[in-house]
């Protein structure tokens, strides 16, 4: 059995009609939606589902989406127990068909997120939609090295197995679904696209989705990387300058200054860059690979320079395109070697708090 579970925040009749045309589909699947804290005007389309058969989940007042989900997941998991979850937005913009395929797809692949991908490319996708898919894919791509089509869908297949994995991700709102992609694959879930319908109902305006804001949180791994990497050139700036104050050493101080910064930086991707939602490697593993990576890059350093000048690029464009590449580069290298993440297991997440409470509807 797959569980088709459904956030919902003042929705609308669609909800009801979409509740019933996948139950024409397929009779099997157990339906939950969460009222997360919706407005007295919300209250017959849920007592509408409950009369229907559907279980109906209450959040007393507004918790978020990711907070939603979560609530969804840990009802799965104690009344449904090696059931899969596929989640769906309560606003008719996942055609009931498209919500039943990808619950046959996650059924037959437990070791992936299945996502209903939509193409964006219809003269009816309004352009905020559009533009904010755009910005948050090539972010997507830059910070993992993976290609998905659709970043902002919530048509997604969960596996019984990544469902203690999930409930212990962190964020309320519509991060959450982000920070679910973004470490997917470091907990050992591949990610599975498939096409759906691409459907925008009156100019998408009951979508509580905010593209740049919400698409900006993306960024955050390498907001966090490109901080770390400030501090780390701070730290040797400083420590230089004072060193050659005191000693008068030039090649000891630049050595000794990178040795230090080096470490810095090392211990603060390790820990907070890097470090949270896996189970780390030993240090000295982590170490030795960290100080391979630095070689190799000071010598791609090197041998860009010494390109780039021989091709006659000056010295300032050469510096900058070169530390720009190589930046980039040892962001990858890092995230995906030397802090590698093994596969999270249900003991490397926090504790769930029971299943959520069965709900009341406003009269």
């Amino acid at each position: 059995m797959t569980v088709v579970a459904i956030p919902a925040y003042e929705p609308d009749h669609r909800l009801a009609d979409l509740a019933a045309a996948i139950r024409r589909l397929d009779p099997d699947l157990e339906l939950v939606v969460v009222d997360d804290g919706s407005g007295v005007g919300s209250a017959p389309v849920f007592a509408s589902l409950e009369a229907a058969g559907v279980t109906v989940l209450t959040h007393g007042v507004n918790r978020g989406k990711g907070s939603a989900l979560r609530t969804l997941f840990r009802h799965a998991r104690a009344r449904h127990p090696g059931a899969a979850v596929v989640t769906a937005d309560a606003d008719g913009q996942h055609a009931p068909d498209d919500i039943v395929r990808v619950a046959r797809e996650v059924e037959s692949r437990p070791d992936a997120i299945v996502l209903g991908v939509r193409a964006f490319d219809g003269d009816d996708v309004p352009l905020r939609s559009r533009f904010g898919n755009a910005v948050a894919a090539r972010a997507f791509a830059l910070v993992t090295g993976a290609r998905i089509a659709d970043t902002q869908t919530g048509l997604r297949g969960i596996p019984a197995d990544a469902l203690p994995w999930a409930v212990g991700l962190p964020g309320d709102r519509f991060e959450y679904e982000a920070v679910m992609l973004l470490r997917a694959r470091r907990a050992g879930f591949a990610l599975a696209q498939t096409p759906i319908a691409t459907v925008y109902l009156d100019e998408n305006r009951s979508s509580h989705f905010r593209p740049l804001r919400d698409s900006a949180r993306v960024l955050a791994p390498l907001a966090a990387f490109l901080a770390s990497s400030l501090l780390a050139a701070a730290v040797d700036a400083a420590l230089l300058w004072v060193l050659l104050q005191t000693s008068g050493w030039l090649q000891g101080a630049i050595v000794l200054a990178r040795l230090v910064s080096a470490t810095v930086n090392f211990l603060v991707n390790r820990r907070w860059v890097f470090g949270r939602d896996r189970r780390p490697c030993a240090l000295g593993a982590e170490l030795g690979r960290y100080a391979a990576l630095a070689t190799a890059i000071l010598a791609a350093n090197v041998m860009l320079m010494t390109l780039l000048d021989a091709l006659g690029v000056g010295l300032i464009v050469a510096k900058l395109a070169t530390e720009g590449v190589l930046w980039v580069a040892a962001f990858a290298a890092q995230r995906v070697w030397v802090f590698a993440r093994g596969k999270a297991t249900a003991g490397s997440v926090r504790p769930w708090a029971g299943a959520a409470r069965k709900p009341h509807v406003l009269a």
